[in-house]
């Protein structure tokens, strides 16, 4: 998926594809766990939609839940999705800067490339 370091540097519009692909990735990521989190709390703890979305949402993005969960089916659902939420988080986060941070090292590797240091000192 991403070039050989051998290979020249990506051009920028390809460059700029491939981060709204991964971006779009990460996003698709995220809203599937918010709807999977919405489906939890709506099944489990009988909240409606938007208390369901605002729990969800609050997990999600660290903060923790907003209402008060009443059934012991409720608790671990809620439990189980703040540390789904967790690894969703750091895999989202990896997947936006996994393009920038490979483009960077691939330039950084090809801006190295040249003659090595010689075996000999100069006189």
């Amino acid at each position: 998926m991403f070039e050989h370091r051998r290979e020249p540097l990506l051009p920028l519009g390809a460059f700029l594809l491939r981060q709204v692909t991964f971006a779009a990735l990460a996003v698709g990521i995220v809203l599937g766990s918010l709807g999977l989190g919405m489906l939890g709390y709506h099944a489990l703890e009988g909240l409606s939609w938007l208390d369901a979305f605002l729990n969800a949402s609050m997990i999600l993005g660290g903060m923790g839940p907003v209402n008060e969960l009443h059934s012991a089916a409720g608790k671990l659902f809620a439990g189980c999705y703040a540390l789904y939420s967790g690894v969703v988080f750091l895999a989202s986060v990896g997947l936006l800067f996994a393009p920038m941070l490979h483009r960077l090292l691939h330039h950084l590797h090809q801006k190295g490339e040249g003659p090595g240091p010689t075996s000999e000192r100069p006189r």
